[in-house]
């Protein structure tokens, strides 16, 4: 080899970057829907849209704290209201999988002097225990407003008081905060921990939650202070309320980066098994014709050859959706902490359309 040819150096030419101007389209359009909607006062929060596991846009969209004008980023935390269902079935389908609990064990096998019988722990997932909502009866029995009431509480005033069922158990649907609230005493009972500390231990920690936390505040009146701030539609603070001590139906607060890695953790088999998951995403009321379906703690419904999982939440200064379209692997994650405008889950994921002439759009 000649002398030469020992410092010639071999040019290897980069590969130019994979422009996906598909995706850059899709961000495009989901930014400007949600920008003219806070511009319009319609809007206020946070959301995330990917497409089979990769994030195509994710943005933050107005405060956390109105008066304070602190900005909200996309690891502020929202009161998830009912979409803490998905996760309190999680939850429970966990300890399915382990074997101490079954979806044919009535409430009796865990509370023993409960006086409605004939209702299963799958009853109460799919809505057909007929069980009266807590958040009504409450209202009559609970004698101090100002004093947060816990689950125990409430399973007490229906010990005590007896309210009468809408229902016989599995006669129907009928959705209920009750049955979920009843849930997470089950998950207390079944695990030997408290609600929270299950799902944080066994779900926020695990998948890496690290901005998820359960709002008790029969337990800690102060922790709501972690998580932004709820507004009615005319700006003003929604006021907290006795309920906001009942965990199970709500209480989970979240952010859409945490949210989307528990959307990763079901399509990736790391957190309960694929047979459980399959049961969850099932429909569970043959009775029901229109395009609206309940499963194991998810809404399911079909568009075409799509079948969407969702659950969307409301209470108290707050709306959130978390969507998950299945095949496509679409994932929507919107949360609000402003009760303004209303979203429709066709209208959400519409915006994940490909555009009209794709091969025009470079």
């Amino acid at each position: 080899m000649l002398a030469e040819e020992q410092n010639v150096l071999e040019i290897i030419e980069e590969p130019e970057p994979v422009v996906d101007s598909v995706a850059i389209w899709k961000a495009s359009q989901i930014d400007s829907f949600f920008q003219d909607r806070y511009d319009r006062g319609k809007f206020n929060g946070t959301v995330l849209f990917a497409d089979s596991g990769k994030v195509i846009f994710k943005g933050a969209y107005g405060y956390a704290d109105l008066k304070s004008k602190d900005t909200l980023v996309t690891t502020s935390a929202f009161q998830l209201a009912s979409c803490s269902k998905p996760i309190t079935a999680l939850a429970v389908l966990l300890l399915v999988d382990e074997g101490k609990i079954s979806l044919t064990d009535t409430i009796q096998k865990f509370i023993p002097d409960f006086p409605y019988h004939g209702i299963t722990v799958k009853m109460l997932l799919i809505h057909r225990h007929g069980l009266s909502n807590y958040m009504y009866f409450s209202d009559k029995y609970w004698g101090d407003w100002n004093k947060p009431i816990s689950n125990a509480d409430v399973i007490d005033i229906m010990k005590k008081w007896k309210p009468a069922p809408y229902y016989l158990p599995n006669k129907r649907y009928n959705y209920s905060n009750t049955g979920y609230m009843m849930l997470a005493s089950i998950i207390e009972k079944a695990s030997g921990v408290s609600y929270d500390k299950f799902v944080e231990t066994r779900i926020f920690k695990k998948l890496g939650m690290n901005d998820s936390f359960i709002f008790n505040s029969a337990l800690d009146p102060k922790r709501k202070d972690k998580g932004v701030k709820g507004y009615r539609s005319n700006g003003r603070e929604a006021p907290n309320t006795y309920q906001n001590g009942v965990v199970g139906d709500k209480g989970v607060y979240s952010t859409v980066e945490d949210l989307f890695k528990l959307d990763q953790a079901l399509y990736n088999g790391d957190l309960i098994s694929e047979r459980m998951l399959d049961s969850a995403f099932t429909k569970a009321h043959p009775e029901l014709y229109d395009n609206d379906n309940y499963g194991l703690g998810w809404r399911i419904q079909d568009f075409g050859t799509e079948k969407i999982v969702y659950h969307g939440g409301w209470w108290k200064g707050f709306k959130t959706y978390f969507i998950r379209v299945i095949p496509e692997r679409y994932t929507i994650i919107v949360l609000s902490n402003k009760l303004s405008g209303f979203l429709q889950v066709p209208k959400l994921r519409a915006l994940m359309d490909d555009p009209p002439e794709t091969s025009n759009i470079d």
